[in-house]
């Protein structure tokens, strides 16, 4: 059995931005997992980080992440994948970034996160044995992605891998930020088209994540509106070679 594996910087980057296409590896027979690389549970959260929780509605004695986790849980029930893994590091807003513009600027110089994610997902990689792994381009600049692939990049990785165009920052600007364009832009290009059921899954794996739909599109029509917009195709750079064949991923 081909194993897959999505390596997500929040709870709900993969099911957006390939949950299409992780739902039709398992139904083609993959296994395949959801790997959250910042989900760590901080207790008594201040200032900018209890500002990103309160924005969601949530009163600040709510266990942000623990509530987030058991979103991620339902969602991969939806996609029809394995139960996700859930690694314990810390959001930005939690490593010292303390507004909105600081999480979609440069990393910061003291931000030595990277070097902390390397070795954690070394591990993992070799755990899961993945033929094949998804990760982020970091469309939009959020330092937390953009720390992410630095994490990736940084390892001898023998599996393929699909970066994801990072929904929904591909469908809010026209030009959104590419901050790591340089290191990706050579590499080919691949689309896949979601039949009827993948797109369904995908949607309903997205509407799991309930704190986040009304932050990040306004309502459950909003999500529909810019899942829309994504015209039932989900978009990669490959590197490597796949092991296995995928149906439904083309040549972009």
């Amino acid at each position: 059995m081909p194993k897959a594996l999505a390596l997500s910087p929040h709870l709900d980057d993969a099911a957006f931005s390939c949950g299409g296409l992780l739902a039709s590896l398992a139904g083609d027979g993959w296994h395949v997992v959801m790997a959250t690389l910042f989900t760590g549970s901080v207790a008594d959260p201040t200032g900018f980080a209890l500002a990103c929780q309160l924005d969601k509605g949530l009163s600040a004695e709510v266990d942000y992440m623990a509530l987030r986790r058991a979103e991620d849980v339902r969602a991969a029930k939806e996609l029809g994948i394995a139960p996700p893994r859930h690694l314990p590091f810390r959001e930005a807003p939690h490593r010292g970034y303390g507004s909105a513009p600081e999480l979609f600027s440069a990393p910061r110089a003291d931000d030595g996160i990277a070097a902390d994610l390397a070795p954690a997902l070394a591990a993992l990689i070799a755990a899961e044995n993945p033929d094949l792994i998804l990760a982020p381009q970091a469309i939009g600049g959020h330092v937390d992605h953009i720390q992410a692939v630095r994490a990736l990049l940084s390892l001898d990785v023998r599996a393929s891998i699909l970066w994801w165009r990072d929904f929904p920052y591909t469908v809010r600007e026209a030009a959104p930020r590419e901050p790591l364009a340089e290191l990706l832009f050579a590499l080919p290009s691949r689309r896949m088209a979601l039949d009827p059921e993948a797109q369904a899954r995908k949607r309903a794996g997205c509407a799991a994540y309930a704190s986040q739909i009304g932050f990040q599109f306004g309502s459950p029509a909003g999500l529909d509106a810019r899942l829309a917009r994504e015209e039932g195709i989900e978009r990669f750079r490959l590197t490597g070679r796949l092991a296995a064949p995928i149906a439904g991923l083309d040549a972009a």
